[in-house]
């Protein structure tokens, strides 16, 4: 189970192809990639010409690793890696990967699914929008809170 933080750009071929080799017993390896758009979701904002994402190095890292526990305790995963970008990125770069590996794919789609809904809402991340008319701090959607929402870990 591996969780990096970069503030330079990442190759998610060979990430993947990485993880793959090294888990074994797998019978499903599950693969998320985000991208940063030109067009913030919702708005009508167009012009979107990359994001800064500022994280608190201890916290960030931490509240991490533990929806990582949370996801291979609750779907049994032989392996997940979370890569995520801090700093400023481009239009069209990854900003983040989520790979899982489980015996079975329900397990390695829910888990995936669980830990992005946590990287888009409970992650200690600070995100600037820079927009070809200025900038702007932007907050999670009310959409993203509802399908983290769906996960109760403890009660389940």
């Amino acid at each position: 189970m591996s969780v990096r933080l970069l503030d330079v750009p990442f190759q998610p071929g060979a990430e993947i192809d990485q993880f793959t080799k090294i888990i074994t017993g797998q019978g499903a390896v599950v693969n998320f990639l985000g991208t940063v758009r030109d067009k913030a979701t919702g708005e009508t904002v167009e012009g979107v010409t990359g994001l800064h994402l500022e994280h608190h190095p201890v916290l960030t890292q931490a509240g991490i690793e533990a929806a990582l526990a949370k996801a291979k305790a609750k779907w049994s995963l032989l392996g997940a890696l979370i890569i995520h970008r801090i700093g400023d990125i481009g239009v069209d770069e990854p900003i983040v990967l989520v790979c899982t590996a489980s015996a079975h794919r329900r397990a390695a789609f829910q888990a995936t699914d669980f830990l992005m809904d946590y990287l888009k809402t409970e992650a200690v991340f600070w995100k600037k929008e820079y927009r070809t008319t200025g900038s702007a701090w932007i907050e999670p959607r009310a959409a993203d809170y509802h399908d983290a929402n769906r996960w109760d870990l403890e009660n389940t």
